[in-house]
């Protein structure tokens, strides 16, 4: 079979891109297609339902929220990033009014799919910054990156809003070019990105799963091994200028030990993650039994 991976195409994909380009997958005897998801998680997850991918890399609270809300579409594998995620907080370069994460109470806060990233970390915001409930007016659904941007910068043709997160340093250079202004950041609080594959896919192809992690690890050992080469990919394949791909990689923490069960840490990847979004009103505390129990029967780090 062809493994149909879906994948955020910024700069955290640079293992896997490796993985493809240096040949780890075919050594694994396993063929892979890439697809990437400039959306974010929702998308993928979206994905994974309707069969469209097996395998998908994404946010860490994303997955944690789908499967604490009862999707058993997929099954979430272990981590894939250590590190936390530095979200960033915008809004439009000539915004005036808005000028502080402080005054984004009961306004429009623009998301890429409900259930994503971005609509997630909205809600830690919220908490962190002690806002009154409801936190927000609305949530604009507008898909992308690009309609993100548009979005708070009010251009005809995507819902407006106030605010969007998104990763900083995918950010950054529109902050450069004066097409958005930062009011703000936020880190995640548990490791940033994880491994989810299509249920029905673990059960029919498990071996092809695992054959895939390894190749990944092999991905990420090149990576560790070869920055430069790491730096000159993300800059020439990806939207980053060569400073902000140099100032990331000094940040990043991969996983180096992800086909070992013992490499995942559930607490810090799941309970910690769960218990947030919890305070923050993503998941109703009243159903707290029942989530623990969704998320032990979505999680499998044992490939």
């Amino acid at each position: 079979m062809v493994l149909k991976v879906g994948y955020v195409p910024e700069h955290f994909s640079t293992p896997i891109a490796f993985a493809q380009s240096k040949g780890f997958f075919k050594e694994q005897g396993i063929e892979v297609e890439l697809i990437p998801y400039p959306s974010g998680s929702g998308h993928l997850i979206q994905s994974l339902g309707d069969d469209s991918i097996d395998i998908a890399i994404g946010l860490t609270e994303a997955f944690v929220r789908g499967l604490a809300q009862g999707n058993e579409s997929y099954k979430l594998l272990g981590t894939y990033v250590e590190s936390p995620l530095r979200w960033s907080v915008s809004t439009g370069y000539n915004r005036d009014e808005i000028s502080s994460t402080l005054e984004l109470q009961s306004k429009k806060v623009s998301v890429s799919r409900i259930g994503s990233g971005s609509y997630v970390m909205a809600f830690v915001l919220a908490l962190q910054l002690e806002f009154d409930q409801p936190f927000y007016e609305s949530f604009p659904v507008v898909s992308t990156f690009k309609n993100l941007r548009d979005s708070v910068n009010r251009k005809e043709g995507v819902e407006p809003s106030d605010a969007f997160m998104w990763e900083y340093f995918t950010t950054k250079r529109y902050y450069d070019n004066k097409e958005v202004k930062k009011i703000g950041e936020i880190y995640t609080p548990w490791p940033s990105w994880v491994f989810n594959a299509r249920a029905e896919t673990l059960r029919s192809n498990r071996e092809e799963v695992l054959k895939f992690t390894k190749a990944v690890r092999k991905g990420i050992e090149y990576f560790n091994a070869n920055p430069e080469e790491a730096i000159k990919y993300i800059y020439t394949n990806l939207d980053y200028s060569e400073e902000d791909a140099k100032e990331w990689i000094k940040t990043v923490t991969f996983n180096k030990n992800i086909t070992e069960a013992s490499s995942f840490d559930y607490e810090s990847a799941i309970n910690k993650t769960y218990k947030v979004l919890i305070k923050a009103g993503v998941l109703k505390e009243s159903e707290d039994d029942l989530i623990v129990q969704r998320l032990s029967n979505g999680v499998v780090n044992d490939i």
